[in-house]
């Protein structure tokens, strides 16, 4: 093996050891605190909205205040106060159970990264609304592109965005479709291609465009790609899942879902003697 072969790794490490660097920000001792090239105290605060922040934080771009009151009203339309939800019942375990608010609230956050039904579905949606309106530019007609995502499922329409397991329609869509049209929003070429779609599966499968399917096409719409969806919705769950901890920590101690042993269905050995 070569010197420099050798040498490469270590220059590496060397070069960054004992030092941090950040391309974000940072506090500057008697200059002030800055965030992407903002100063954090003369230019954010008191001047831009808390989720344009969050926002910049997760994307490196300060957005205009109306996506960030959207992005808002997306957070208050995905986080409700209801145990049965899985984050949630974490959240409601660790009041149960005396864990910290933090604690709990975390842990319903990490509970809700799940690519079935939490955040990480934010990824699949955007995914496939792009990759949809791609198709769609270059020929593909609206019904040819859900055919080839139905024939990944065996003809099932089982497509990020749209359908859901327990209920018929959305009642957040609903909500959003309300606030977009008050506040002047029009439909871009994604989300005007998303509701194409929802009509062919309302024909075909009677199934609708879910909150993932309308808010993926509409940060589409504003340019932002599947990850930095992913990063601002990050702690998405995060008002519900405190709630639910607050409302059995304020209750006697594991009154939340206490089981009996005959609760539990055991599938192993039979009991048998100790030798």
């Amino acid at each position: 093996m070569s010197s420099h072969m050798s040498s490469s790794p270590l220059q590496f490490w060397d070069k960054h050891r004992g030092t941090i660097r950040s391309k974000k920000g940072g506090w500057v001792v008697g200059k002030g605190v800055f965030n992407h090239g903002y100063s954090m105290m003369k230019d954010l605060v008191g001047k831009v909205s808390y989720m344009q922040v969050v926002i910049l934080n997760a994307t490196g771009r300060l957005p205009q205040r109306h996506i960030a009151d959207w992005c808002e009203a997306i957070h208050i339309c995905l986080s409700w106060p209801d145990p049965r939800i899985w984050c949630n019942q974490i959240g409601a375990l660790g009041g149960t159970a005396r864990t910290s608010v933090v604690a709990a609230t975390t842990a319903g956050i990490l509970a809700a990264d799940a690519k079935s039904y939490g955040m990480k579905t934010l990824l699949g949606g955007v995914r496939f609304i792009q990759e949809a309106m791609f198709d769609h530019k270059n020929g593909v007609s609206v019904d040819e592109i859900v055919k080839k995502e139905c024939a990944k499922h065996r003809g099932k329409p089982h497509i990020m965005g749209y359908a859901r397991p327990v209920a018929k329609g959305d009642e957040r869509v609903v909500a959003m479709k309300r606030v977009q049209k008050e506040w002047g929003l029009p439909d871009g070429d994604h989300l005007q291609l998303a509701y194409q779609i929802e009509k062919v599966l309302l024909r075909d499968f009677d199934e609708s465009m879910n909150i993932n399917g309308y808010m993926s096409a509409f940060l589409s719409d504003q340019g932002y790609t599947a990850e930095e969806v992913y990063r601002i919705f990050a702690v998405l769950v995060t008002s519900g899942v405190t709630a639910c901890y607050i409302d059995t920590r304020d209750r006697p101690p594991e009154a939340f879902l206490p089981l009996r042993c005959d609760d539990i269905e055991y599938t192993g050995k039979p009991a048998r003697a100790v030798p």
